[in-house]
């Protein structure tokens, strides 16, 4: 039987692609748990202008990455956060931390992933944080 898969299933198929399975398979597992639908002329149409529309997506949001990234340059940024008369944080700045103070100081949606930590930040000063190819600097006081 012929189905497009509508998630990712181990070992079977990836979302979107097309392919021949079992009937007893696709009818008693993969269609009434929605992992699967029959593929029909005019389901795999669907499925095209589909992924058509996420991969513009993709590119979209690959270019407005691209930009914040540019942005980066020259950026500098402050955290205020709890510490003690030695310096030290109560707390450690995590590169999601950080991502939130970039979304929030200089409105830039920069994913926590992208953000190279070698270990968390634990007490105050100037560090230059690494954003894929680009730095900018965090004071923490």
């Amino acid at each position: 039987m012929k189905i497009i898969f509508l998630r990712d299933v181990a070992n079977v198929g990836r979302k979107y692609e097309v392919k021949n399975v079992s009937d007893g398979y696709a009818r008693n597992f993969l269609i009434p748990q929605k992992l699967a639908k029959l593929a029909t002329p005019k389901a795999i149409k669907a499925i095209e202008a589909e992924k058509k529309r996420l991969e513009e997506e993709k590119k979209i949001q690959e270019n407005i990455l691209q930009k914040n990234l540019e942005s980066l340059k020259d950026l500098k940024v402050v955290w205020d956060g709890k510490n003690n008369e030695k310096g030290h944080l109560f707390a450690g700045i995590h590169s999601q931390d950080i991502s939130k103070i970039l979304k929030e100081q200089s409105h830039l949606d920069i994913p926590a992933e992208l953000i190279q930590l070698e270990k968390p930040i634990k007490e105050t000063g100037q560090y230059k944080i690494k954003v894929k190819d680009k730095e900018f600097i965090l004071e923490v006081v």
